[in-house]
């Protein structure tokens, strides 16, 4: 695990927020871009495999993602990693230490990462005066609930063909989400076979004979610097799963 400190950038106006040009988030009003522009601090950079946050560690900070992917996990005496779920663009980070004090899981980035930077003692401001952006926040908490069940199901549930057709559908259906436009080119997922391995709870041999199986229908293509969703109609059909209806989506 990487122990490298991610850098401060120089702040970015909210105005000018990348993520204001995706078509999946809801726009602010007025009064709360002002205040989101109050409450943001900066913006931090983690190189790939950075630790963004570390299970146990106390960290005064709250993060949206603005660019890049990371992963939530937790990691055994022994060494052996869950990961947990991974965070986009728009996802927000570091909630949990503000209601148990300290971490109860690490955060690592996948890729290189943008994150803003928010002060967590400003949060009680924001539930009194900004009701719409509390409950914001709470539609994010929920939504994390909900993806949480589902991997859930995945890893009790899913037989290993369905619960790799699952995870690739999913993580498809999220990156697609959070485009600011239709690509012209495929998504490539950033992820190794180890990363697969991790999330599914396999050893590396049974990730990469149940992988080898999905490529070999069409499904995926494993590439050097991750996978290609090639038939996400498909996946889905094995995967017995579909992405959920979601109006505008909030993002802090």
């Amino acid at each position: 695990m990487a122990t490298s400190t991610p850098a401060i950038l120089p702040r970015v106006s909210c105005d000018q927020c990348p993520l204001r040009q995706c078509r999946s988030f809801r726009d602010f009003s007025s009064e709360e871009l002002g205040f989101v522009h109050d409450f943001k601090t900066g913006e931090l950079s983690a190189a790939q495999g950075m630790s963004i946050m570390v299970e146990g560690e106390r960290n005064p900070q709250l993060y949206t993602v603005l660019s890049g992917w990371g992963f939530r996990y937790k990691i055994l005496e022994d060494g052996r990693r869950q990961i947990l779920n991974y965070v986009l663009p728009g996802d927000l980070i570091g909630l949990q230490g503000h209601l148990m004090e300290e971490m109860q899981h690490s955060i690592e980035a996948l890729t290189r990462m943008t994150l803003c930077i928010f002060e967590r003692d400003k949060l009680p401001k924001l539930f009194r005066h900004h009701p719409s952006l509390a409950y914001d926040i709470t539609w994010l908490a929920a939504r994390e609930e909900s993806m949480l069940d589902e991997h859930l199901l995945s890893i009790g549930r899913r037989s290993a063909r369905e619960r790799a057709a699952y995870l690739f559908a999913f993580l498809d259906a999220r990156v697609k989400s959070v485009a600011a436009a239709p690509a012209d080119k495929p998504f490539i997922l950033p992820l190794t076979q180890q990363h697969v391995a991790d999330t599914l709870g396999f050893s590396l041999v049974h990730t990469n004979k149940t992988l080898r199986r999905l490529v070999q229908q069409g499904l995926i293509r494993w590439l050097d610097r991750g996978c290609e969703v090639l038939d996400t109609e498909r996946l889905y059909h094995v995967a017995e799963w579909r992405p959920p209806k979601e109006d505008k989506r909030p993002f802090i």
